[in-house]
């Protein structure tokens, strides 16, 4: 019985050119990847997820989401703003109450895709 070992890296310094080149011209720019990564991470956390998911169904203040939670509202209130910087949700006000809500219907798409895809077996 034979004892191979595979390697992930290659002993050239490229193969298939053409591929490289074909590939290299449809990358999007540096600075959009980076932008999108960034997006990725905001989705790294329990919490932000629970809003957003929250979020489908109704605009809601923070003491609502912090109840629905079972959090407290300064953590809820710093969540909310790293989804607003990351453009994910939007608020109005009204009077002394701040509503929260989906700032577009993109943000739906991507968390049912990553659903859908986590669903799979």
């Amino acid at each position: 019985m034979e004892n191979k070992t595979y390697s992930d890296s290659c002993t050239c310094s490229i193969i298939h050119e053409d591929t490289v080149n074909r590939v290299k011209a449809v990358m999007p720019e540096e600075e959009l990847l980076y932008d999108l990564a960034e997006l990725f991470k905001v989705f790294g956390d329990t919490t932000r997820i629970k809003i957003i998911n929250a979020l489908f169904e109704a605009e809601m203040c923070v003491c609502d989401i912090a109840a629905l939670l079972g959090m407290n509202q300064s953590a809820i209130s710093h969540q909310l703003r790293v989804l607003k910087q990351a453009r994910l949700v939007k608020f109005r006000k009204d009077g002394k109450i701040v509503y929260y809500s989906l700032d577009d219907e993109h943000i739906k798409h991507i968390f049912d895709q990553g659903l859908l895809h986590i669903r799979e077996k």
